[in-house]
């Protein structure tokens, strides 16, 4: 059959869409890129936002419209599947940990709307949307499952890590086909193998750089509240040339009340710590946070400390989501403020994100150093990426520097990106060498 897809949402959810497109290729299918002429329409979804549902509701309308057999995958599937009822009642639903069963759900319209505990996401073949980024999970579900306002633990089900040896074997394949980049991905990478205690993230960093050739490994966001025990460790694991100097640490608040309120587990002072830690001992590293506005319990005091907790901790990038409630949390129960709060509040914060960021951005102009080219951009610019994970902007870069490493230099700077100037390309063994 000819199958058409599309994909939505977090790395993790972007892996299941390969390893499902992977095993319908092996078993003979074709993967289309226009719906009109496929057999059989699959979407995987994204529920974390409100926003992000809506827009997945109509995008599930638009593509019942086609008349075709549907199948709806991922996370809204646990986590709304009444809404994706209403809307396509004769759809095939996959749950997140049943994405191996896809051909059950194409060529028998069976749908698994529950999960297999025991699915490790591994060793199964891939159609790559980059084909020189592997997306590697590492674990499985949400370990702390506790927070007021996530809809995750229960879309994602119960935490399970994968062994050790299967990720390294999956990083080994994925570099003979000629896979660059890795981005060891989960819910919370700082959970990897909390069940035992044993084989945590820092070993798992440590061992996987190991492997020969030259590759950069880009390790996914991470609560504080594993992170803290293992910041040490993981500030070692980072030294080497082979790790992106990339800290994703989403804090949520500045305020402790409102950490408290959202169940986090965490207090501020965690999240400083943490920081301090990495940045004390990882030179040049960027530092990715995620906040949200206008929780129902936050009140002025509390958004202003979180305003000084950014001005204080400046962080790179900032992701700011205002507060939607999600069905079947605690917070949902809450009464909301009025959106005009909620709006004046994001906007004020992304201000100051901005300007921060801008500022961060400046530092590197002049900078001089190796890149590897993992995107393009809309218009058909090459986009590099440093040892720090900036993106970097190629003035006189094309859409065939992809995959290939390149000596940049830095020249200009806008908040969110660095504008550079392509000085030559080099091999991954000469990349090696110059790092």
């Amino acid at each position: 059959m000819k199958i058409y897809s599309e994909v939505y949402g977090c790395a993790a959810n972007v892996a299941d869409h390969e390893i499902a497109l992977g095993i319908l290729k092996r078993r003979g299918h074709e993967i289309v890129s226009d719906p009109r002429e496929a057999d059989k329409l699959i979407i995987f979804t994204c529920v974390v936002k409100k926003p992000t549902s809506d827009r997945m509701l109509w995008r599930i309308a638009k593509l019942a419209e086609y008349g075709k057999p549907l199948i709806v995958a991922g996370c809204m599937v646990p986590g709304e599947p009444d809404k994706i009822r209403r809307i396509a009642p004769r759809a095939v639903l996959l749950h997140p940990r049943s994405v191996t069963k896809i051909v059950e759900a194409v060529e028998l319209g069976k749908s698994s709307v529950r999960e297999l505990p025991e699915e490790v996401k591994l060793g199964y073949p891939r159609l790559r949307r980059n084909r020189f980024v592997a997306i590697i999970p590492i674990s499985e579900g949400c370990a702390w499952r506790l927070c007021s306002f996530c809809i995750v633990a229960r879309t994602r089900g119960s935490f399970k890590s994968y062994p050790i040896n299967l990720i390294e074997k999956e990083v080994e394949e994925s570099l003979r086909d000629g896979v660059r980049e890795v981005w060891l991905t989960s819910q919370d990478t700082a959970s990897y193998g909390i069940e035992s205690g044993r084989s945590r993230l820092p070993e798992l960093l440590k061992r996987v750089s190991k492997l020969d050739r030259y590759f950069l490994i880009r390790v996914g966001m991470m609560n504080p509240l594993y992170a803290y025990s293992i910041r040490k460790d993981l500030a070692e694991a980072y030294g080497s040339p082979k790790v992106f100097k990339f800290l994703h640490l989403p804090v949520q608040s500045g305020s402790d009340k409102v950490l408290r309120d959202m169940r986090r587990g965490y207090p501020v002072s965690t999240f400083r710590k943490i920081v301090h830690e990495m940045r004390s001992r990882v030179e040049n590293l960027t530092l990715s946070t995620d906040i949200i506005v206008g929780y129902p319990t936050e009140d002025e005091n509390d958004f202003e400390e979180t305003v000084k907790l950014v001005e204080e901790i400046k962080p790179d990038m900032i992701n700011i989501s205002r507060f939607f409630p999600r069905p079947g949390t605690p917070a949902e129960k809450l009464k909301p403020h009025p959106p005009s709060v909620v709006k004046k509040r994001s906007k004020l914060l992304s201000e100051v994100a901005r300007e921060i960021a801008l500022r961060s951005s400046e530092k590197w102009i002049g900078w001089r150093g190796i890149a590897f080219v993992d995107e393009i951009g809309e218009k058909g610019e090459a986009i590099a990426r440093n040892l720090s994970y900036r993106p970097i902007v190629l003035r006189n870069g094309a859409r065939d520097l992809l995959g290939k490493f390149v000596e940049v230099e830095v020249v200009d700077a806008r908040p969110y990106c660095l504008i550079g100037e392509l000085i030559r390309v080099m091999d991954s063994a000469e990349a090696a060498e110059f790092v």
